[in-house]
């Protein structure tokens, strides 16, 4: 009988798991609140389930035979799929407590400071009510995506504001209110566990647009590895591996972010998935590896085709790799050009697009300024920058007057290492 997977969302970083479990002849299904997802264009069916529907799609699996369930990039999926495979009795790569604390920020704030991992300096809503706290801070929901409901705030009346609005887009009504790292480099790290052994698989520098654009909130290029990788590797990461481990992690991805303060790596995002993001391609193409087949193995038996990792993935067998978001300014999209030259470039790994022609772009100041994901892979910092600024000089995106609204290009000069 064909195996049946069902994918809990539609899209654009759900394209490469409905690919991997086609590839492997598996009847694919993917479900959101979506009529027009990219990931429900290939897959075998779909349905409108939105992906927090855990009773609605609970009863849909039961009466389709689904095998297995997938989510491993986006937040909100998370905990609904952890239910969804419970319900079902199907694999599953965490736990409730373990979703739990990958999730909300404050519970893994707590667990970083158990183990003795940085993170940063935080207030209460009384410290701010009291003048007790010092200012900018940075203000955002418990759990949410996409920088929605984050803000930075220079005094109590804009922080009262912001504290509102980020209980709104949390799901419990909470906020975490702290110092705001301005200037501070920003890191993402993450690991892949395979029986229980963590192996460490990227370390990213991530470069924000600029705070007079309007970006501050927004990565527009990250660059692996980090210029703080082997300091990382020397000071943290044992930590963040006793951390992980005494968790209970035992297979499957888990992924942090956080600021490099004269010294000191402070995490404040985490995540038990994937970042949302298309780097995973380099690992197929420099490596042979293949991490969306792996999941989808898990998803069906509990268990992956392999036993162990190369120890030194995060290292790229000494390249270096980026992914560079074009950002676009506001207008309904008319055309794209370049980008078959772009996806021509031996350099580059993958091109995907998130806006359609005849989409309309508001500004918003978030991640829907971003108008397409390119990966890139060079062998060392100078040609790394020559692409991106090859990649650049050829992508243009028109609106509906002729006019290019490419907005913010990235400097490549602020990479280093």
């Amino acid at each position: 009988m064909l195996d049946k997977v069902l994918v809990l969302g539609g899209a654009n970083v759900h394209c490469k798991l409905v690919n991997a479990a086609n590839a492997m002849g598996c009847y694919t299904v993917v479900t959101d609140y979506l009529t027009d997802s990219p990931a429900k264009k290939i897959a075998s069916e779909s349905l409108m389930y939105s992906i927090t529907d855990v009773e609605g799609i609970v009863q849909e699996c039961k009466a389709k035979n689904v095998t297995g369930i997938l989510s491993t990039h986006l937040d909100p999926g998370q905990r609904p799929y952890q239910a969804i495979c419970d319900r079902l009795g199907l694999p599953c790569y965490g736990t409730k407590e373990q979703f739990y604390q990958m999730t909300d920020k404050q519970a893994f704030k707590r667990l970083c400071e158990r183990y003795g991992v940085g993170t940063i300096k935080d207030y209460s809503i009384e410290d701010v009510e009291n003048d007790r706290a010092e200012y900018p801070l940075f203000v955002k929901p418990v759990d949410s995506r996409g920088s929605r409901g984050q803000a930075v705030c220079m005094n109590r009346e804009d922080t009262v504001k912001a504290i509102q609005i980020a209980q709104k887009e949390s799901s419990n009504g909470q906020c975490i209110i702290e110092k705001y790292m301005a200037g501070a480099p920003e890191v993402q790290i993450t690991y892949f566990f395979v029986n229980g052994e963590a192996y460490l698989i990227r370390t990213a520098d991530s470069y924000r647009g600029a705070e007079e654009e309007g970006l501050e909130k927004v990565v527009v290029c990250s660059v692996s590895p980090s210029r703080y990788d082997e300091e990382y590797v020397r000071t943290t990461h044992p930590k963040v591996v006793a951390m992980l481990k005494g968790l209970g992690l035992k297979n499957g991805p888990a992924f942090m972010q956080g600021f490099y303060d004269n010294g000191t790596f402070r995490f404040f995002d985490p995540g038990l998935r994937f970042p949302g993001v298309e780097y995973e391609k380099i690992y197929q193409a420099e490596y042979q590896i293949d991490f969306m087949k792996l999941m989808v193995e898990y998803s069906l038996g509990g268990s992956f085709s392999i036993d162990r990792l190369p120890s030194d993935l995060h290292r790229l067998k000494g390249k270096r790799a980026a992914i560079l978001f074009p950002t676009v300014s506001p207008g309904k999209i008319a055309d794209v050009s370049g980008v078959e030259e772009i996806k021509a470039m031996p350099e580059v790994v993958s091109y995907s697009q998130r806006h359609t022609i005849d989409g309309v772009i508001d500004w918003t100041f978030d991640v829907n300024q971003r108008m397409a994901e390119v990966v890139v892979l060079a062998d060392n910092t100078n040609k790394l920058q020559d692409a991106i600024q090859k990649i650049q000089e050829k992508y243009r995106v028109f609106d509906e007057h002729g006019k290019d609204i490419i907005y913010a290009p990235f400097d490549v000069s602020r990479i280093e290492g």
